[in-house]
């Protein structure tokens, strides 16, 4: 299994709308094959920070998500509404 964390810091007047975005597509992104678990994180202080949490069966999974059109899609209209550039780490479990 994979495990997926993306940090993107907000512009404060794009929040709602990146959190609409987010809701709007959340079943899409957690119905997508090998999705198994997908979850919005908010940092406790810095309200403008959030952390996207998923897990993936396989590699192939998230590069498949990654290679869609809902994926374009979602990013497309999430990119713009960043402050700072994002981050992404792709985790496994050490045990």
């Amino acid at each position: 299994m994979l495990i997926r964390f993306v940090k993107m810091t907000f512009e404060e007047d794009k929040i709602d709308e990146f959190l609409e975005l987010f809701e709007a597509n959340k079943h899409k992104i957690k119905n997508f094959a090998g999705c198994e678990f997908l979850e919005l994180l908010r940092d406790k202080e810095n309200k403008n920070i959030f952390f996207t949490h998923s897990h993936w069966k396989e590699d192939s999974n998230l590069e498949a998500y990654r290679n869609s059109d809902l994926f374009k899609g979602v990013w497309s209209e999430t990119k713009i509404l960043f402050k700072d550039k994002p981050e992404a780490w792709s985790l496994v479990s050490s045990c």
